[in-house]
């Protein structure tokens, strides 16, 4: 789940850290009909899975599994340009297989060593209404409270999220999300983002666009805020190539970004890498370590305009 303090800089847009195959499956359409179009935030994750997670220091990640919907993992961290740390991460996680009940809870928690904490939670209230929660805290401080309300039509589907509520301060976040299923292969909505706050009020209306072809999925998301391209080719079996533009009105940065992912299945590695308009390069390599239950992860990023490197070695056992 990365850093505790990894917040996204707008509520609501955060990537989940639950399963979306388990959401997606339940009204997975068959028999001809208009699809349901999944979530607002998993638009443009088949092309950001492609892109490498940035590594730095020396991490030793360990899984263990209590039970079929339990598990519990430690994370040593150790980093020469930020706080060394130890976390605490646990799961319970229920998938279909796992349980008949439909309003069983799948709950996942962080901590760290600084007493950071961060709590998620999902509650399937009906086949197609569920509920999330998030709770973030920053050295025992409140940084977020968020709640989400997702509806999963058969071909649309339709969240409202609630950020940060203060009545005493007179604040709250509220966004609003909307996807419909125009096509087998063309998914429209939009998203809209309201903040009230003493000093200020306003709000931000994004509309969002993705068209799939059969081994392709091109995304588009435009609004007063910016623009966020996104394309994902899956050239066979091994190969994935994502390409991503991000531009902002209020930074005023334009952002170019070309990543790809390799699998060698017959050597037990994936190696994924990127290379953005920044003058950053960088790749991780992720090795399988047969027969033993480890996994061994190297990566290094350099900064060409910053002359800034950065490398990482870590290990995944279990």
């Amino acid at each position: 789940m990365g850093s505790v303090l990894a917040l996204s800089s707008r509520p609501g847009r955060q990537n989940s850290p639950f399963p979306l195959d388990r959401p997606l499956a339940r009204w997975d359409r068959r028999d001809g009909r208009l699809p349901n179009p999944g979530s607002f935030d998993g638009l443009h994750r088949s092309c950001k899975d492609v892109f490498p997670q940035q590594i730095e220091g020396v991490k030793m990640i360990v899984n263990k599994t209590l039970s079929s919907f339990f598990k519990v993992n430690h994370t040593f961290h150790l980093s020469a340009i930020a706080p060394s740390c130890y976390r605490f991460h646990v799961e319970y996680l229920q998938t279909d297989g796992d349980s008949k009940e439909k309003d069983s809870p799948m709950l996942i928690g962080e901590m760290d060593s600084s007493n950071s904490l961060n709590a998620h939670s999902l509650l399937h209230l009906s086949d197609r209404i569920r509920a999330k929660a998030v709770f973030q805290t920053q050295q025992s401080q409140f940084v977020t409270w968020q709640f989400e309300t997702e509806y999963r039509g058969s071909d649309f589907t339709a969240a409202v999220t609630m950020a940060n509520p203060d009545i005493l301060r007179e604040s709250v976040i509220m966004v609003a999300h909307f996807l419909q299923s125009v096509s087998s292969q063309l998914v429209l909505g939009g998203e809209l983002v309201y903040h009230r706050g003493r000093a200020e009020e306003g709000g931000i209306l994004t509309l969002a666009g993705q068209y799939s072809g059969p081994n392709w999925v091109a995304t588009l998301n435009a609004g007063k805020g910016g623009a966020h391209a996104s394309y994902y080719h899956r050239a066979n079996k091994q190969i994935q190539v994502g390409v991503e533009f991000e531009a902002s009105t209020r930074t005023q940065e334009t952002t170019f970004s070309f990543g790809y992912q390799m699998e060698l299945p017959e050597a037990n590695m994936i190696f994924r890498g990127m290379v953005d308009s920044r003058c950053i390069m960088g790749g991780v390599l992720e090795k399988r370590l047969y027969p033993l239950p480890a996994t061994l992860i190297m990566g290094a990023f350099f900064n060409h305009r910053g002359d800034k490197l950065q490398v990482g070695l870590g290990v995944n056992v279990g």
